[in-house]
């Protein structure tokens, strides 16, 4: 049991520092958004894996994943919408055009 717990927490690892390194080096807005993604599914993963395999194995875990999931799902749509209205007014998606918030 513990060597299943140390894959997925190996796993999880592995997707939050693809995520964690997409972030940090990407210019694109799309693949930012898409590396924070990654990451929130990592720590959903790391979520269930202890609630499965965890000292006192509960639904509490799976409970938070399932509340991160829908928080994760809202925050792509506000994210492609603000995407979207800088996109029209800059007629760009790098993120290094974005630093100022006036019009």
């Amino acid at each position: 049991m513990v060597s299943m717990l140390a894959s997925y927490l190996t796993l999880a690892a592995v997707l939050f520092c693809i995520g964690l390194y997409g972030v940090l080096t990407k210019r694109n807005a799309v693949v930012v958004l898409l590396s924070i993604e990654l990451m929130l599914n990592a720590v959903n993963l790391n979520l269930i894996a202890f609630s499965r395999y965890g000292i006192a194995p509960s639904l509490k875990g799976q409970v938070f994943a399932l509340f991160s999931m829908t928080v994760a799902a809202a925050e792509a749509a506000v994210g492609i919408a603000v995407l979207i209205a800088l996109y029209r007014n800059r007629a760009t998606v790098n993120v290094d055009e974005f630093d100022e918030l006036r019009r």
